[in-house]
């Protein structure tokens, strides 16, 4: 009799355990956005509007302007508007930050967030400079947080698709990839003026077309190449458009050498129209991306089809999506698009390719410190 009612007792205690366990994994994850000089914080507010598991405590921006752009556009309560990280960390800690400044302003916003043990998922690139992130790397590190990069690219099923077919060894062994990315330009398409004011100058976005579109193709190659490294990179840049970019390149080619495959990464403020493709080569089938679903193959047969590519699960078919799933411990970002390992190289890529581009030199890639 005592066994039993110890037995009842202790099913009874496991059930509040698990209950409790629940109720606190369906708590939604807080985040702030932090800067909305970003062109891509259109869009934001409505996504977390629309996700049930993430919820929006604070907005730090300290332009009254774009305070009131945005908050009138999104219905965005007054009161969770703040000036400052202090001003938020004073009211509240988020679970992340989701950061929409300049990408110069990335190292500042990830290690306050860090010291703060706060997560943060930036925009693309992940800085300007191979030293900020570094820096940013060292803060995450040191206060156990996560840093996560957000590509637009990342959640289109045509990529995975084809990624997985490559890991997979569907297309055998890859030798050329290329990568086009781009649009007619910011200018032309009509960014923001907040936006167009450090997207165009070295200072605020680390160049022009070959940083703001050359790392779409670095991070998809990275992953290709299972997190490894370009031997080297070979850059040219150019401002074919200098009234309008007179700071900046807007066309700009990278090509990257590994062991028996070439990459080209193809980013240009000068594409008749927006684009973002990849073609990889493989000794089996080449396989291309079309928009965000669709993938052409082609084999060694000469034969062509045209498939769309399965949707992918929700914590990898959003930047919410997953950044939620990281946060609960669902997703370890090791060595995928969105990773920060992934996205050091991506780093290392735009480095070199700068540096080739300013030297007319190939540059050799080197091992980062750890």
């Amino acid at each position: 009799m005592r066994r039993s009612v110890l037995s009842l007792v202790w099913l009874a205690c496991l059930c509040v355990a698990l209950c409790g366990a629940c109720a606190q994994a369906q708590q939604p994850v807080t985040v702030a956005v932090v800067g909305l000089e970003h062109g891509h914080a259109y869009g934001v507010f409505d996504a977390i509007a629309s996700h049930p598991e993430v919820k929006l405590i604070a907005v730090v921006e300290a332009d009254k302007t774009l305070r009131a752009k945005y908050g009138n556009r999104y219905h965005i309560d007054p009161a969770l508007f703040v000036d400052s990280m202090d001003a938020m960390f004073a009211k509240g800690k988020p679970d992340a930050v989701l950061v929409y400044t300049s990408i110069a302003r990335h190292r500042a916003v990830v290690e306050q967030a860090a010291a703060h043990g706060v997560s943060a998922m930036v925009e693309k690139p992940l800085a300007t400079t191979l030293a900020d992130a570094l820096a940013m790397r060292a803060a995450a590190r040191k206060n156990h947080t996560q840093l996560l990069v957000n590509y637009e690219t990342t959640w289109y099923a045509s990529n995975a698709q084809v990624l997985q077919d490559v890991a997979a060894g569907k297309l055998g062994t890859v030798r050329k990839v290329i990568v086009r990315d781009g649009h007619q330009g910011p200018a032309e398409i009509g960014v923001t003026p907040e936006f167009l004011s450090w997207l165009t100058t070295p200072e605020g976005n680390g160049a022009g077309a070959m940083f703001d579109f050359g790392c779409y193709g670095a991070d998809l190659m990275t992953v290709m190449m299972h997190g490894e490294a370009p031997e080297s990179v070979t850059a040219v840049a150019q401002t074919d458009k200098p009234a309008t970019y007179p700071r900046v390149d807007d066309d700009a080619t990278i090509i990257l050498k590994y062991k028996g495959a070439q990459a080209v990464l193809l980013p240009s403020w000068n594409w008749t129209t927006s684009v973002k493709n990849m073609e990889v080569y493989g000794t089996k089938e080449q396989a291309t991306t079309v928009a965000a679903t669709g993938v052409q193959r082609m084999g060694v047969d000469g034969k062509e089809t045209s498939t769309t590519a399965p949707a992918l699960p929700a914590e990898e078919a959003t930047a919410l999506g997953y950044l939620v799933a990281v946060m609960r411990g669902h997703i370890k970002p090791e060595g995928d698009l969105t990773a920060l390992d992934t996205n050091m190289v991506v780093m290392q890529i735009l480095d070199a390719a700068k540096r080739s581009a300013e030297t007319g030199r190939t540059v050799t890639v080197t091992p980062l410190p750890q």
